[in-house]
């Protein structure tokens, strides 16, 4: 198994408007993503996730702002034996990836199946004082960070929450 670690993720979220997206997505590089739950609760997520071709396991720990992520490749024979333990719990995206500034990456997620109609963006920081002092764009909606619902894990089992 080829293992990435990264130890600490360090990102805020925004919700986005249909109306409010960038215009020519398909220009950006883009992947459709299947990820499902095989523990997901306050204190750690443990998710499988098909991303183009590619298959990982990820354990995250950690609320808001800064979590703990360790990521690792599996097989796709490996994924495919585990992927039914996550039943009930699964999200269906397409994540664009578009450049922002000091090169920043926002991962542009529309959402599909029971999340239909849900648009996310991220973006991922080197630093808390980074992620503190960033300033959206005007296309970013609401920030979501620090609201569990928008977890990926609350998602997956609880559906688009209620505003």
């Amino acid at each position: 198994m080829n293992n990435e670690l990264h130890p600490l993720e360090i990102e805020r979220k925004f919700l986005v408007a249909s109306d409010n997206l960038p215009v020519n997505l398909t220009a950006y590089p883009q992947k459709r993503i299947h990820q499902g739950y095989i523990v997901a609760n306050e204190e750690i997520g443990v998710r499988l996730r098909l991303k183009g071709e590619l298959c990982y396991i990820t354990v995250k720990s950690g609320q808001g702002i800064t979590r703990s992520e360790r990521e690792g490749l599996i097989s796709r024979d490996t994924f495919d034996e585990l992927w039914p333990t996550t039943n009930g719990q699964r999200v269906e995206k397409v994540r664009y990836e578009l450049p922002g500034p000091n090169g920043l990456t926002f991962e542009l997620d529309i959402y599909e199946g029971h999340l239909h109609g849900l648009i996310t963006v991220e973006a991922e920081f080197d630093s808390i004082g980074d992620a503190e002092r960033f300033q959206p764009p005007d296309w970013f909606g609401l920030d979501v960070t620090d609201d569990l619902r928008y977890t990926n894990s609350c998602l997956a089992k609880e559906g688009i929450p209620a505003r």
